[in-house]
């Protein structure tokens, strides 16, 4: 199989049903039907389910019809999240240095339920070099690269902010970066991410 996976570790996700949330700024692509079905699609390949945040959710409380919808799309990814083992999150960044803020929000959700996270970025550049750069006008000082209100920028040398890494491998996942052409539609380091899970011993979770 593609990668070196190992196919007795695909029968048993798949045996498993290992259920994987696909959290990420993907949703605002001009695609993102098309976009979350290859995604799915690489997952089933490596013997997981991925369930996207477009997904209808099939026991919708009959509540939610009265929630305006940003309230249900909320609710209905949080109840993805809930039938999910796992996470994987597209830390790319989004719109700034860091990665999409609805993503590391179910990065926390996720981790409060005890699932297990696993993020990939198609950037490597570190998050304190990303920000400088962002920011335009930092300031090197004595304590450390400050913004022009004179707030620190943080230099800890990982890829985002440390909350997020810590709840990543906290949980028992890994993070996956690599610089890649076309960041946006790009799948390898996707791929990589979902073996990583694929190669994880569910049978003992």
């Amino acid at each position: 199989m593609a990668g070196g996976q190992d196919p007795a570790r695909c029968r048993r996700a798949r045996s498993l049903s290992i259920r994987v949330y696909l959290a990420g700024p993907d949703v605002f692509l001009p695609d993102p039907d098309a976009w979350a079905a290859r995604k799915k699609a690489i997952c089933a390949a490596h013997g997981l389910i991925g369930v996207s945040p477009l997904d209808a959710y099939p026991d919708e409380p009959l509540e939610w019809a009265g929630f305006p919808l940003w309230r249900r799309i909320a609710l209905r990814n949080e109840a993805h999240i809930r039938s999910c083992r796992a996470v994987i999150a597209n830390l790319t960044p989004f719109r700034g240095p860091s990665a999409d803020a609805g993503t590391v929000y179910e990065i926390g959700f996720a981790r409060a339920l005890g699932l297990t996270l696993f993020g990939y970025a198609t950037v490597a550049t570190p998050f304190s070099e990303r920000t400088r750069t962002y920011l335009g006008d930092a300031m090197a000082t004595e304590g450390g690269w400050r913004d022009a209100d004179g707030l620190l920028v943080e230099q800890f040398g990982r890829f985002d902010n440390l909350m997020i890494e810590a709840g990543i491998f906290g949980s028992g996942g890994t993070l996956i970066t690599a610089d890649a052409p076309d960041q946006w539609h790009n799948l390898t380091v996707f791929e990589a991410c979902v073996q990583s899970v694929a190669r994880m011993d569910w049978q003992g979770g």
